[in-house]
């Protein structure tokens, strides 16, 4: 991370992905754009922290008590792990027949002993990393990935220790072309969670799979719950986001959301079978952000690094001043007893060993002549 350092908003065409402020506030991407004042910044503006009525009056408490029996033991998963802010807007679509008749579903399908993925506490992992007001872009995925240790609900990404997915390798390097100071995470990790609390919503247009077994959910009521998902971020984000939509399917999920609000950017999918046909070189990474700086100001930028961990503190910062001189003063006497005591003796060679002879610079091995090693003087 301290080599993708953030340079200033005029050289946003730069090569850089930007690191946000730390006490930067994105929520009032979602109120309608102020009048500025004459004695306030953008980044002031950006960093309002207007709440919408929608979520602030939202009582879980008292929605959960309306539920009937049968729609409280269906939508545990939901009450359980589904971000509040989400649960706020999408609490009438969960409770719609068709939602339901998914959760049945997905019943039938565990008490059949089918195993699916993602774990069921991660299904709903990226509206925790991503809540509603945070978000900023949407990268719509496809299918979860269906093999062990790889989904955990965010698209495209991956948990330690999997190694990355072609897809998101591809991806990688799409990112590179944007900002060539751009390094991959280490130990090829496909980890992205870094860009989702960073506004970045990673989201699956199906959000559950059976093991080994790809799109076996599809058409069973995900695509209908994810398409609302798009459809409240698209309505009710007052300024605009970008969404990036790659591949055919995720393309038609976009297809209806107005571009004079929002930055709509399609490219072929990174899969490995289509990538080299545009993806590499669409510039996506670097557009959005571009946007985002235009119609937010510096505050907009999206942090697109996933390098190494910050380094880990100096040894003197978990002492205090009198450890450090005691450490410092038995380092120095430990250096001074090394200096007068000089380097260690050169061990004599035994017999069998190989000498090399200084005049001809070959190697000799070493006997023994009338009791003395015979070495060359």
């Amino acid at each position: 991370m301290s080599s993708i350092k953030r340079k200033a908003t005029a050289q946003i065409s730069g090569s850089d992905p930007k690191k946000p402020k730390q006490n930067a506030s994105i929520t009032s991407f979602f109120s309608a754009p102020k009048p500025p004042s004459t004695s306030t910044s953008t980044a002031s503006a950006i960093g309002s922290t207007e709440i919408p009525a929608t979520a602030a009056k939202f009582d879980k408490a008292k929605w959960v008590a309306s539920l009937t029996d049968e729609q409280r033991k269906l939508l545990q998963l939901e009450i359980d792990t589904l971000d509040e802010s989400w649960l706020a807007q999408l609490k009438a679509e969960i409770t719609s027949n068709e939602f339901l008749n998914l959760k049945r579903f997905l019943d039938r399908e565990i008490s059949t002993g089918q195993k699916i993925f993602p774990p069921q506490e991660d299904i709903y992992s990226w509206s925790r990393h991503t809540p509603f007001h945070s978000v900023k872009v949407v990268i719509v995925g496809q299918d979860p990935y269906h093999n062990v240790n790889q989904a955990h609900g965010l698209a495209f990404s991956v948990r330690p220790p999997t190694p990355a997915p072609p897809s998101l390798r591809n991806m990688y390097t799409c990112l590179k072309n944007d900002y060539p100071s751009f390094v991959p995470p280490p130990n090829r990790s496909g980890l992205l969670t870094p860009w989702a609390d960073r506004g970045v919503l990673l989201l699956n247009t199906c959000l559950t799979v059976r093991a080994h077994q790809a799109n076996s959910h599809a058409n069973r009521g995900w695509e209908r719950f994810t398409q609302k998902v798009i459809d409240l971020v698209a309505a009710r984000r007052a300024r605009g986001v970008v969404f990036m939509a790659w591949g055919s399917p995720a393309g038609k999920r976009v297809q209806k959301i107005d571009a004079e609000r929002h930055l709509v950017l399609k490219s072929v999918h990174p899969s490995p079978l289509s990538a080299s046909r545009g993806f590499f070189d669409c510039g996506h990474f670097k557009k959005a952000n571009e946007w985002l700086v235009n119609r937010y100001g510096s505050e907009g930028e999206i942090d697109w690094s996933l390098g190494s961990p910050p380094p880990q503190k100096e040894f003197e910062d978990d002492l205090d001043d009198e450890e450090i001189a005691a450490a410092a003063a038995i380092a120095d006497i430990v250096s001074r007893k090394a200096n007068v005591m000089g380097p260690p003796p050169t061990p004599s060679p035994k017999k069998g060993d190989r000498v090399q002879t200084p005049e001809t610079g070959k190697s000799k091995t070493v006997g023994k002549e009338n009791g003395k090693l015979d070495i060359p003087a």
